[in-house]
């Protein structure tokens, strides 16, 4: 029967899915292949308590569900990006030189699940067996989801090649590393790129989103395009303040996150990033929309031709597995004066014409401009109808409309936002009936 110090060897001489020395799995390992007595060393006891403190810190800021031990194994395996994984999630399950070598290793992982932990890590006092009896709180977070789902699969393998199997369909399907674990990211400002995870995206659906039936309509049919591999432009979402722009973007994501769309919010200073964020996805197997809100420049800023060569212009391509959607409420992007439309200026700037055709040209690259206006009131009327359904309230339609139409005359006009905005304040009781 093999021991720990067999399975200790095993991790030891793993090439793909190596662990590092600072890994509290391979800390809490080792010293259990150490330990050759019932009274380990304080040395041997202060690591295995550091690293047995680490699983819990990782357990609760993931929120996963189940086994402890198991769970944090599953999170170690999804996150790792090795040649294997990372060959998956781009040619999917096609067979590759890797195949042998990785059922191998994952053979050894299948073997830690197993690990009989209750009797092993009794000379630790009793610390390493709480770890499968320990429960994970209840998924709250994409990360914590996968984890959960993933780890209560591999739990029922009945053997390595089952294991194995269900872990290249994962990285063949989600992805590879913190893209097949969250499908929403924030490009970190620092020196050197960083994609910080967003692990609670919004959860709003495009049938949230009240109203606007053509213009979801073109946006899906943009997006899956662009999924299935077929000519698909970048886009436009340009209107009226509240109208459900974003809204729109967010929605798409939760639609299609599942069939490899990933998204990256990106803000109008971190444009001189752009070229650091194409040689980080270029050549990935999942499918990016790089994802900028309220865009606009004023005419003094000059990031706007950062953003142009990388539409279309530049030297470098525009990878074929990323697409820019940006929200606006300006139709043009750039601030536009008067002096604009005529070449009679005394600033110094002769040809003022041409000036002007710079400034539309940004605009004029997004293949697909999908306007999105302020509603009219009877379509405002149905939007607080149907909010109000979903939310419980029943009002007649008279008084519920009247309540509408004085709450939007203090909040800023119609719009879906100020629909939602008076259904939520409707809900909680606070406005005066």
């Amino acid at each position: 029967m093999e021991t720990i110090h067999d399975l200790y060897r095993e991790i030891c001489s793993l090439v793909l899915f190596r662990m590092g020395e600072d890994n509290p799995l391979f800390g809490l390992i080792e010293c259990l292949a150490q330990s050759k007595a019932d009274d380990p060393s304080p040395a041997l006891l202060r690591r295995a308590s550091f690293c047995f403190r680490q699983l819990l810190e990782q357990a609760g800021q993931l929120s996963f569900h189940g086994d402890l031990w198991q769970g944090c194994l599953t999170w170690f395996l999804l996150t790792n990006e090795n040649p294997f994984t990372l060959a998956r999630e781009i040619s999917g399950c096609q067979p590759n030189g890797l195949d042998a070598l990785a059922q191998r290793e994952l053979a050894v992982f299948w073997k830690l699940f197993h690990l009989d932990l209750c009797s092993t890590g009794k000379t630790f006092g009793g610390m390493l067996t709480t770890l499968p009896k320990l429960k994970g709180q209840t998924a709250t977070n994409t990360a914590g989801g996968q984890i959960t789902r993933l780890s209560a699969q591999l739990a029922q393998a009945a053997d390595s090649q089952t294991f194995y199997q269900l872990l290249s369909e994962h990285y063949a399907v989600c992805g590879a590393g913190m893209f097949g674990v969250s499908y929403a990211f924030r490009l970190e400002d620092g020196e050197a790129l960083s994609l910080r995870p967003i692990f609670r995206p919004d959860p709003v659906r495009l049938s949230d989103l009240v109203g606007y039936a053509e213009q979801k309509a073109q946006l899906v049919r943009n997006t899956l395009a662009f999924l299935e591999g077929k000519p698909a432009n970048n886009v436009l979402l340009y209107g009226d303040s509240g109208s459900g722009k974003s809204t729109c973007v967010r929605g798409i994501l939760q639609e299609f996150s599942g069939r490899g769309l990933r998204l990256i919010e990106l803000y109008k200073h971190q444009f001189r990033r752009l070229a650091d964020v194409l040689a980080l996805v270029k050549d990935r197997g999942c499918k990016f929309l790089l994802f900028i809100d309220d865009l606009s420049f004023e005419d003094f800023e000059v990031e706007y031709k950062a953003l142009k060569a990388l539409i279309e212009g530049g030297l470098e391509a525009r990878p074929a597995n990323l697409l820019i959607y940006a929200t606006s409420n300006r139709r043009h992007l750039i601030k536009e004066t008067w002096n604009d439309r005529t070449d009679m200026e005394h600033s110094g700037d002769v040809h003022r014409s041409d000036t002007l055709e710079e400034k539309l040209s940004l605009a004029n690259r997004f293949g697909l401009a999908i306007n999105f206006s302020s509603p009219n009131r009877q379509q405002y009327h149905e939007m607080v109808l149907t909010l109000a359904q979903r939310a419980g309230v029943s009002m007649e339609k008279t008084t519920l409309f009247r309540l509408a139409d004085a709450w939007e005359i203090r909040h800023g006009g119609v719009s879906g936002r100020t629909a939602q905005q008076f259904i939520n304040d409707l809900v909680c009781g606070v406005e005066a009936l």
